[in-house]
């Protein structure tokens, strides 16, 4: 639970804070000018624009309400100019009114409970981008703790620049996030009649796809492998099969002639879950020999490959256009992508779970004094051991696996098999 009120320890939010995404303050007696309130909210205040007719207005992630009573129904949107220092502190230009309550709330996709229309409702999800974040340690925080434990005269590391711990520090976040710290991200989309998807923009290599069926239960979409790809050259050629060129002398490309026939093929001729209406004039289907004229005489399937095999489609990366290309039966189904990214696609606030942050301590420390010259091996390798010592604990740490679901797992081994 959120600490009410904050009492000196890591929790610095209130529970209206961190629940609401809301927090109160009262105007002077005097009803002054240019009156101050200090939020301490773990979110940095972003102010586009004070104006709601601004352009840049919808790129704020709060609102300000004022109220004579404080009494549901009678607050409303404060719309004078006003600014915001330091990402914390809002200044009023005008007088708010004397003795007015008045609040500062981050947006919410509840929308808060303070606008008394809509359109002053502070619809978003700032709010909810701060839930569980105390699990976490952002990564400018990494870096400031590791300068005053680590050092200084006397201290394992006598001096460094910030720059290079800060780019020791990134490449720990990159590496981490491929193998430890399953920095795996989700994005649900939609496959339009093109049957190819862009990529997200900070997506490094994909786990997994899956659609989804109306009870939300996910089926398990596998990559293509050896049935096609999306080819990297698509060169138009002259009838001597030489490549042609504009008036530029820069090669022509046209459209993958490969992928137009994945995306118009008929999938359960390659699955072999056919019938006769599947077959076209030409008779062909893959791995005929397999299924015979019969269309799958009985036996003639054993041994197929598994990966063939199945009724839930096909993607493929196609690396040229950076987008994902599926099988045509996935027409405008809804898939679930999870995709494993760096950890450093915004900014220095960039996260790190605090079960790994002793593990990066390690190994910035390796690598600054690693990449120092005179420095003793023996040094170096206890260092490197030590950095592999919290490296495989971080990993034991994040696999999250609780006795009671080994338990489960054990209980269902027992049972026997019968025929």
């Amino acid at each position: 639970m959120a600490i009410q009120p904050p009492n000196d320890g890591l929790v610095t939010e209130t529970a209206q804070q961190y629940f609401q995404g809301s927090q109160g303050f009262r105007a002077d007696a005097g009803n002054t000018a240019a009156q101050s309130f200090a939020t301490s909210f773990d979110t940095d205040l972003y102010l586009g624009d004070w104006d709601p007719a601004g352009v840049n207005y919808g790129l704020n992630n709060f609102k300000i309400y004022t109220s004579p009573t404080a009494i549901p129904g009678t607050w409303v949107e404060w719309v004078t100019a006003f600014t915001v220092t330091n990402g914390k502190t809002i200044t009023l230009a005008a007088a708010p009114g004397a003795n007015q309550y008045i609040v500062v709330q981050l947006t919410i996709l509840t929308g808060g409970k303070y606008g008394s229309t809509e359109a002053q409702k502070a619809y978003g999800q700032a709010t909810e981008d701060n839930y569980g974040s105390y699990q976490y340690t952002k990564l400018n925080d990494v870096i400031n703790n590791f300068l005053i434990a680590y050092v200084g005269a006397g201290k394992l590391i006598p001096s460094v620049k910030r720059t290079d711990l800060i780019f020791h520090a990134k490449r720990a976040l990159q590496e981490f996030s491929y193998d430890t710290l399953k920095s795996i991200k989700s994005a649900e989309l939609e496959i339009p009649p093109s049957l190819t998807l862009v990529i997200p923009q900070d997506f490094v290599n994909y786990v997994k796809c899956s659609w989804v069926d109306r009870l939300g239960v996910l089926h398990p979409i596998y990559p293509a492998n050896n049935l096609t790809m999306s080819p990297y050259y698509t060169q138009a050629q002259d009838s001597a099969g030489i490549p042609t060129q504009d008036s530029y002398g820069n090669d022509i490309e046209t459209e993958s002639k490969t992928q137009t026939r994945w995306h118009e093929a008929n999938t359960n001729l390659i699955n072999g879950i056919f019938n006769a209406n599947d077959f076209t004039n030409d008779m062909w289907a893959y791995n005929w020999g397999m299924f015979g004229n019969s269309g799958g005489s009985v036996g003639q399937q054993y041994g197929i490959d598994p990966q063939f095999m199945q009724a839930n489609g096909w993607f493929n990366l196609n690396e040229r256009e950076g987008k994902m290309s599926f099988s045509a039966s996935l027409v405008g189904k809804l898939i679930i992508l999870e995709y494993v990214s760096d950890g450093l696609a915004s900014d220095m606030d960039t996260k790190v779970p605090k079960l790994a942050e002793e593990a990066m301590y390690a190994y910035i420390i390796h690598a600054i004094l690693a990449s120092r010259i005179n420095q003793p091996e023996y040094v170096i390798q206890r260092l490197r051991r030590e950095k592999s010592a919290k490296l495989r604990n971080a990993k034991l740490r994040l696999s999250n696996v609780k006795l009671d679901e080994i338990v489960q797992v054990m209980r269902g081994k027992s049972k026997w098999i019968k025929s």
